[in-house]
């Protein structure tokens, strides 16, 4: 009897680390329905509500963040990284794992570290231009890198062995038209015939600066009747923002939201988005053509957010707005010609180029199955060559 394909994926804290391998894990399922795919993570990161929410096991270890701001902690670093090794080389072996991979975010270092120890093959996928420091350390422990943007190879150990494959995306956004699902996309949320929709989305959690700037400039606008403004807040801030929308005479053009759903009928009726540069967000920006205003998060690790912003707008899909500029009126300067101007919204969708991250998460997993010994580890490429 063929034992059956088993996979553990390390990838934790925030969504752009889980979603990349959510997306992985449902790829390899694809090839393997009868694949034992599970995941690791902490206790503390978006992962406890993610991966079991799609359906994923999910095992937790003890590790501490890569982060220098933990002072005298960080010594305490090699310890904890050993401790969740060893608790992850007992997890591969209790899953009969047949390889590891990490996608990086603090877990993703221990399940290198336990395939190490356990004697398997892992690979490392690295999401951001600038790799965080997780996988930094992991690269060293594997010959098996690939990237989803070819500038992050110059930052790593090993980097010329890399292979660029693109972010995998999870869902519909990998194959998302923005034109065939457009009229309907803008029915279902309201936006009126001929009426531009700028979309202000500031991630899962939201985003305090992009949020403000966003109520500031729905009130400058609330008289007009060809805009309206879709602000994606995050559940914490929603009531305040809602509130201050109501106060400022914002909410005539301007809705809040929690969350989004459906992120491709959003990305579909938009005209315009403002958001954070997350290398999830830029690879899905990229796919499907959508001209944007990146305000990338000050206080990222080695500034990464920046560098993946570069990525689109040194093409000209996109612009760059530093997080300490972004007000209602620095961001009214730059968003308002932009929509007054329907052919430059197309240059900009038209200059982005889609790579290969539609077919990021194939091709990623067709790696993991050479790994694993998987008899056919080409079938995922050459089925998504002829589909395309």
């Amino acid at each position: 009897m063929r034992t059956p394909l088993s996979v553990v994926i390390g990838a934790g804290g925030t969504g752009g680390h889980i979603y990349p391998g959510l997306a992985l894990a449902d790829a390899l399922r694809r090839a393997e329905p009868d694949a034992v795919i599970s995941f690791v993570g902490t206790e503390r990161g978006l992962e406890t509500r993610l991966i079991p929410q799609a359906g994923y096991r999910l095992h937790t270890v003890d590790m501490i963040p890569f982060d220098p701001s933990l002072g005298a902690r960080r010594y305490l670093l090699p310890a904890a990284l050993l401790r969740s090794g060893a608790q992850c080389r007992a997890i591969l072996k209790e899953q009969r794992a047949q390889v590891a991979v990490g996608m990086g975010g603090y877990p993703s270092a221990p399940v290198i570290v336990g395939a190490r120890l356990a004697g398997l093959p892992s690979l490392v996928h690295e999401s951001n231009a600038v790799p965080g420091r997780a996988n930094k350390f992991a690269a060293r422990l594997t010959p098996h890198l690939a990237l989803a943007f070819d500038r992050s190879r110059a930052h790593l150990v090993g980097g010329e062995r890399a292979e660029t494959v693109g972010m995998p995306l999870v869902g519909p956004l990998a194959q998302l038209d923005r034109t065939a699902l457009r009229a309907g996309a803008r029915r279902e949320l309201g936006v009126p015939d001929g009426a531009r929709l700028l979309l202000v989305n500031g991630g899962s959690l939201g985003a305090a600066r992009l949020t403000e700037a966003a109520v500031g400039l729905a009130a400058r606008h609330r008289s007009r009747d060809d805009l309206r403004l879709l602000i994606k807040t995050g559940p914490a801030a929603l009531d305040a923002t809602r509130e201050a929308l109501a106060a400022n005479g914002g909410a005539a053009v301007a809705e809040a939201v929690p969350y989004l759903d459906r992120m491709d009928l959003a990305y579909a009726a938009a005209d315009l988005v403002v958001c954070r540069a997350g290398s999830a967000t830029v690879a899905e920006l990229a796919t499907i053509g959508m001209p944007a205003v990146l305000v990338p998060y000050p206080h990222a690790p080695g500034d990464h957010q920046t560098h993946n912003a570069r990525v689109l707008s040194d093409a000209g899909a996109a612009l760059l707005l530093a997080d300490a500029e972004t007000t209602a009126e620095r961001l009214d300067a730059l968003v308002a010609p932009l929509l007054d101007d329907p052919a430059r919204l197309a240059a900009m969708s038209a200059a982005a180029d889609p790579g290969t991250h539609a077919r990021a998460a194939d091709l990623l997993a067709a790696k993991a199955l050479a790994l694993a010994g998987h008899p056919d580890p080409h079938r995922l490429t050459t089925h998504m060559k002829e589909s395309a």
